[in-house]
């Protein structure tokens, strides 16, 4: 989608440029302001060593009946948890690669990551921005919710604040894990949003990353407007990559 005012940038830097991991350095900003938290789900735990645990956790399933599940990984007592999620409009899934390569990466110290891969299975299947409903998912969440459009539109926000179930499992995984940052892939406008969150850890980001910091257009229903205003003293933030798929190269780069 091309927001107004903000063009999309064609020729980035190698997709090294928002990660050196800038989530790592991030993530290790916010320890010691967050509280602990567990998530009440089916769930797979590995132990990797003293408190450095691996948790696989269902959270639930899609429209079309897709599972969705997330990645707990790092310091089980660490006081900080920092969420990351790789895609919520299924045609914008370069976040999914740089995901799955940060759940194959040894965590930073003292933190505890939350991966969600994919939160729109079914849209990303079909290609499509929205999920099998028609509803545009950032646009589904409690906060300013407004009925905008119709099934069939882009910006469809669905018949009521969390309709969707996709929109219900994120909405229940933040507000059990609360975490400290939460950072939001889309495409493809290869920009940093200040979201509302701490410009301080949204303008570090951008730095670390490359990326130029812009203030996107606000919307209502979005995940990260709803995070920020529901969980205060948090800050969760969109990153926008730029278009195209991630290569393998540097998608690993991106979580060193």
């Amino acid at each position: 989608m091309q927001w107004q005012g903000v063009r999309a940038r064609s020729e980035p830097r190698p997709l090294a440029l928002w990660a050196t991991l800038s989530i790592g350095v991030v993530a290790l900003a916010a320890c010691g302001h967050g509280a602990t938290s567990t998530v009440a789900a089916s769930a797979s735990v590995t132990a990797t060593g003293g408190r450095q645990v691996t948790v696989t956790v269902k959270l639930g399933s899609s429209v079309d009946g897709r599972p969705i599940a997330a990645r707990a990984l790092g310091d089980a007592r660490a006081p900080a948890a920092v969420l990351v999620v790789g895609c919520i409009h299924g045609n914008e899934t370069a976040g999914i690669a740089v995901v799955r390569r940060l759940a194959s990466a040894p965590p930073p110290l003292g933190v505890r990551l939350w991966l969600r891969p994919d939160l729109n299975p079914d849209g990303v299947h079909a290609g499509t921005r929205q999920n099998a409903h028609g509803v545009d998912l950032n646009r589904n969440f409690p906060l300013a919710w407004q009925p905008i459009g119709v099934r069939g539109d882009q910006q469809y926000a669905g018949s009521a604040p969390l309709s969707e179930p996709e929109s219900q499992i994120a909405h229940r995984l933040s507000l059990r894990v609360r975490p400290r940052v939460a950072i939001w892939l889309h495409q493809p406008l290869g920009v940093v949003d200040a979201s509302g969150g701490d410009i301080g850890v949204e303008r570090r980001f951008a730095r670390l990353a490359g990326l130029p910091l812009r203030r996107l257009a606000r919307y209502p229903g979005s995940a990260v407007g709803w995070q920020d205003h529901r969980l205060p003293g948090t800050t969760a933030f969109v990153v926008e990559l730029p278009p195209g798929r991630l290569s393998p190269v540097a998608s690993q780069t991106c979580c060193k």
